[in-house]
This record gives structure tokens, C-alpha cells and sequence, in this order.
């Protein structure tokens, strides 16, 4: 892999912890698409080698899109293993997000513990009753690099639907605002309609829905 023009960050300490009492298989679990008023939330979970290497590699919110899409591949093709949860708009909306960014998360954690025996999970700020240990940041794709791998692969992930979307929509402009509530958004929403996949329960589909 070329090298990339960032400055290394120092983000071990959490695995450093827990590689200390003997653990080998840690988990970084993050979600992304909370806030889109369309599409899925997407979470992973990525499982890294002690030994991985990645200069720049941060909470995927601060990574622009071209280093999202330089660091993805590498940091699937170096995990010991990885997972990705998605819940549709349809059950977002019957359960809510905050359940829904949950149930992302133990999917994902799940697809990991087929592949090895995952020991402890980092995870991003939300807590989660599972049946392995588990640790809960606030603001860990700052904090922990593989809390920040899972962020880039649940982020790249999901920007790959809108993507996918945009091709099929384009008069939305989901491939930019990758379907968050920006004003071009919504100012198309209100020109060309709803289409399948609008989270019927966020506010500004609600409106519109109310003014139809």
C-alpha cells in the first residue's frame, strides 16, 4: 500500500490493556447512519493483528472519503476478522435507532465469533449485554484503533449503498449527502417524492408526509 501523507496516531492503549492480561482477539465495534433519513444503519466489528501498522487511521468521520476508500481494503485484508450488522429503514423505524444501532452491533459481533474466539469487545459508546466481556467508550474512534478500523468498514460500507443508490436516483443526490438531512436533501424529498427506503419516523419525512 502507498504511503499516505498523515501523521500516526497513537491509539493502542485500550488493546495494550487487555493484550497484557493474555488476551489475543479484540474486537473495535462501531455504527454508522444513525442520522440518514434514508437506508440502513450499518455497525462492525474488526478484529486486528497486534502487530497492524495503518498511519492516520482515525474515527472515519475525520478521514476524507478518498482515505476511507485507501484505508478499506487494507484494513480488511489485515484483520484476523471482521463482521458487518445491517438493519433496514423498516425496522428502524418499528423499533427505533437506538435499538436498531444495537442490534447492528451484536449482528456484527456475531459474524465475528463464528470466524475466532472473540474474547473482549471495544465499543463505541454504546452499551451492550452480550455474553463476552466488553468495554464501552465514549468517543471510541478516538481512542481505540480497532474501534476505529470498524468505523471505516461500517462507513465505507454504508457509503457504498447510497452510492449504489445514487446510480438508481440521482435527482436525490444521495452519493454527496449520502442521505443526511442536508437542505438539498430535503428540497428534493419535497420535488420528487419518497421512495422505498425513508425512515417514515424521522422529522423531516414525518413533515412531509403531514403536508401530502
Amino acid at each position: 500500500m502507498e504511503k499516505l501523507n498523515v501523521k500516526p496516531i497513537n491509539n493502542w492503549q485500550y488493546e495494550k490493556e487487555l493484550y497484557d492480561k493474555g488476551l489475543k482477539y479484540i474486537g473495535g465495534v462501531d455504527e454508522v447512519g444513525r442520522g440518514p433519513l434514508i437506508g440502513p444503519v450499518v455497525a462492525a466489528c474488526c478484529v486486528l493483528p497486534s502487530d497492524f501498522k495503518l498511519e492516520g487511521l482515525t474515527d472515519s468521520k475525520k478521514l476524507t472519503e478518498k482515505k476511507r476508500e485507501q484505508f478499506y481494503p487494507y484494513i480488511i485484508a489485515q484483520s484476523l476478522a471482521y463482521g458487518i450488522g445491517i438493519v433496514q429503514p423498516e425496522e428502524i423505524d418499528k423499533i427505533n435507532i437506538y435499538e436498531a444501532t444495537k442490534k447492528a452491533m451484536i449482528m456484527a459481533i456475531n459474524q465475528v465469533k463464528k470466524q475466532i474466539k472473540l474474547e473482549h469487545v471495544l465499543i463505541d459508546a454504546m452499551p451492550l449485554n452480550l455474553d463476552i466481556p466488553s468495554t464501552s467508550i465514549i468517543k471510541g474512534d478516538l481512542k481505540s484503533i480497532s474501534i476505529a478500523a470498524a468505523s471505516v468498514i461500517a462507513k465505507v460500507t454504508r457509503d457504498h449503498m447510497m452510492i449504489e443508490l445514487d446510480k438508481k436516483y440521482p435527482e436525490y443526490g444521495f452519493a454527496s449527502h449520502k442521505g443526511y438531512p442536508t437542505k438539498k436533501h430535503i428540497e428534493a424529498i419535497y420535488k420528487y417524492g419518497l421512495i422505498d427506503g425513508y425512515r417514515v419516523t424521522y422529522s423531516p419525512v414525518k413533515e412531509y408526509l403531514a403536508k401530502q
